[in-house]
């Protein structure tokens, strides 16, 4: 197969392993990409989406029309380190991104997907390509921009299918800062922007980065912690030399199980210390790992901001932002661990706590961006545990 099988005006294809070929227009960078098509279903925050490290190794197709409305600014990036290639590789989209129209922006979504080096399509049936998804799971796919139409259909199939996916593929180290550093920003607020460090923090928190996004270290900020992020591989003792009144596990990309086997045996340290735990989707998977339960690749993963989850807890409803393709399999869960949230779509597990030590974690994302703030609350949750353990000091 070559271009000349392709409709004329053609810029832009996503070639599936399987064979099938979505033609429409190429937006934001030229040249192609490789990796797990996923299907989005947040109406907004599609720069939040981008530069989630989550998203690395991914397509994310976008199963909301119109996208492009409110542009871009150099705020609303999510990643904290790495190279745009630590973020989600392509983008697909049902009509070509519309200009700005948002006193914030300061480029427009195809200017600033071309400066990222993020590959996009437009003009494809995604809801076509949705049903798909959640028919038959995830494809392995290849993703391609060229203005002058020209593409080999069969070498980006045959690029598809060679690529071998993300179960057993550590991302973490490739998404995790190199070196540690301080973070001190907080929550952003209508008029003020966003927070100014605290003179006097209440709480140290070292966050573990399998992939930070911006917002959780800035929803720590705003419950009164300074934030010390550190890389990945780093051991619990140089963690706990640190004293911090907590550790958070971070969000992050990649296999749970793969990054696993150089952070499990340290987050096992950090729980048999006493310290706080707090675990976000990568690091709520890990945490179940270190506490002997098992975790499974899904056929379609969650992503979106529209999730509901039911907080066994407290019998509250909330809805949530969701940006996941492994999780914890809640039949595996050992006795010392309560399941603490489940999801209402699936029933698959959304959190778990052990019952004697202050740790807890989550597989949705409480800094909610983009998404409702329903779970904001768990970091005043892990501030009590922080300050429960002060009390016990």
């Amino acid at each position: 197969m070559t271009s000349r099988d392709l409709l004329p005006g053609v810029t832009g294809v996503l070639a599936l392993a399987d064979g099938t070929i979505l033609q429409g227009i190429g937006v934001g960078a030229v040249g192609e990409a490789v990796g797990e098509v996923c299907f989005n279903t947040a109406m907004t925050g599609y720069q939040e989406i981008l530069t989630d490290p989550s998203y690395m190794a991914q397509i994310v197709a976008f199963t909301f029309p119109h996208v492009g409305n409110v542009g871009t600014n150099i705020q609303d990036i999510e990643q904290m380190s790495g190279s745009a290639e630590t973020a989600a590789r392509g983008a697909i989209f049902r009509d070509t991104p519309t200009r700005p129209a948002n006193w914030r922006a300061d480029a427009d979504l195809e200017t600033w997907m071309s400066r990222r080096g993020v590959v996009g399509l437009a003009g494809v049936d995604t809801r076509a390509l949705t049903r798909r998804i959640r028919e038959h799971g995830m494809p392995h796919a290849v993703i391609a921009h060229n203005p002058e139409g020209k593409f080999d259909l069969d070498a980006l199939v045959a690029k598809a299918r060679e690529w071998n996916g993300l179960v057993g593929l550590d991302l973490a180290k490739d998404a995790t800062t190199l070196q540690p550093f301080v973070y001190d920003e907080g929550l952003w607020s209508w008029e003020d922007g966003y927070a100014k460090p605290l003179e006097n923090p209440k709480y140290e928190v070292v966050v573990v980065d399998y992939g930070v996004k911006r917002n959780i270290l800035r929803a720590l900020t705003s419950v009164g912690a300074r934030a010390t992020v550190v890389p990945a591989n780093t051991p619990a003792e140089e963690i706990l030399k640190r004293n911090p009144d907590g550790v958070l596990l971070s969000n992050g990309p990649g296999d749970p199980a793969a990054t696993g086997e150089y952070a499990v045996p340290e987050i096992r340290k950090l729980v048999e210390s006493g310290k706080p735990v707090f675990g976000i989707c990568l690091g709520h998977q890990m945490l179940a790992l270190a506490l002997g339960a098992k975790t499974v690749k899904m056929d379609q993963g969650h992503h979106g901001a529209n999730h509901p989850v039911k907080d066994l807890t407290t019998g509250k409803v909330e809805i949530v932002s969701m940006n996941h393709g492994f999780t914890v399999d809640r039949d595996s869960l050992p006795a010392p661990v309560v399941e603490t949230h489940v999801s209402l779509f699936d029933g698959t597990n959304a959190g778990l706590a052990l019952k004697d030590k202050p740790v807890f974690s989550v597989q949705h994302h409480p800094e909610a961006s983009p998404g409702p703030t329903d779970s904001l609350y768990l970091f005043e949750r892990f501030a009590g545990y922080m300050d429960g353990a002060k009390q016990r000091a």
